[in-house]
């Protein structure tokens, strides 16, 4: 039997079945149905019950959340005021000002007496002076360090980013009159006008094999004077030993001028890399040309966007320089 079945005892059941044996069983569904339709009337009686006492509740917690805001502003207001009036100029000294115009009015003795009081202010206020003056240029100070610091911070990151690598041709090569293991060439970058380019490539470089050819340059360095002759740029080669001596080669289809980057170091290069602070001796010994040929930083590979990866001809796990 089921819940509703418990309700009602059997014998009255019974006994409506055996007093309308027609309409027992209707009877015995109405009664069931009213029974069923009474507890669920005061199930929900009960229900509003519960969230009218809820709803009084939250009123009540609201109310005392808003008291607590009050006080929070209210302290918050007291604590604004104390500060601004701990910040305030003290007040002049009454007792001093009358003294200092008692000092002024001529004695009887003549006005001789004026003389201290007047000195005594004149130094008051140059002692006022000269500790403002400190503290301006304490000022400044604090300024100007907090600017070198700042640009102390910006050139401490060091990395390829800093490089402004670039495809170059070159367009001529002749050996320099002073040294015979340096040569000079003459280089287009996409400028309006080809650098000067003074290397140090070993004599038994042929000069034949780079007339024309692809090179990357570090076009960023400072011009520097080598041997009487002003270099722009400065030629990186893969170098196997002193005497192996190979240029880092760009990918196919470069043109003078484009930009070699690293995937993993974005940002612009400097403008010029300053000699003090040796960006490219920190950087030199971290590019290297792995065991498939390819150029990288620290794992990061010389790229041409668009057009492929720098490679040295022939060297393998070699340094560049």
């Amino acid at each position: 039997m089921n819940n509703m079945d418990n309700l009602f005892h059997p014998s009255l059941e019974t006994a409506l079945l055996k007093l309308d044996p027609e309409d027992g069983e209707q009877i015995m569904e109405y009664f069931k149905t009213h029974a069923l339709l009474s507890r669920e009337k005061a199930l929900l009686q009960a229900s509003v019950r519960e969230q009218k006492k809820l709803l009084v509740e939250n009123a009540k917690l609201k109310k005392d959340i808003e008291q607590l805001r009050t006080q929070l502003q209210d302290k918050q207001k007291r604590r604004t005021a104390k500060a601004l009036f701990s910040q305030a100029p003290p007040p002049k000294n009454l007792s001093s000002a009358s003294s200092t115009s008692a000092n002024q009015r001529p004695s009887p003795a003549g006005a001789t007496a004026a003389v201290p009081a007047t000195s005594s202010s004149s130094s008051s206020s140059q002692e006022g002076r000269e500790k403002q003056g400190r503290r301006r240029r304490g000022e400044r100070k604090g300024a100007r360090l907090t600017s070198d610091s700042v640009s102390l911070g910006a050139e401490s990151q060091i990395d390829a980013s800093r490089l402004d690598l670039r495809v170059g041709r070159i367009l001529s090569v002749r050996r320099h009159s002073l040294a015979e293991a340096m040569i000079i060439q003459e280089v287009d970058l996409g400028e309006n006008a080809p650098r000067t380019v003074v290397s140090k490539l070993g004599e038994k470089t042929h000069l034949d094999e780079l007339q024309g050819s692809l090179a990357v340059l570090l076009c960023n360095v400072k011009a520097s004077k080598m041997r009487g002759v002003v270099s722009q740029a400065r030629l990186l080669c893969c170098s196997a030993s002193d005497d192996s001596v190979e240029l880092l080669a760009p990918p196919t289809g470069s043109v003078p001028g484009d930009r070699v980057t690293f995937l993993s170091f974005p940002g612009e290069p400097d403008r010029e890399l300053q000699s003090k602070q040796r960006v490219w001796e920190l950087l030199q010994p971290d590019l290297k040309v792995d065991s498939k040929g390819v150029a990288n930083y620290k794992g990061c590979a010389f790229e041409v966007k668009g057009k492929g990866l720098c490679r040295a001809p022939s060297f393998t796990n070699c340094t560049i320089r």
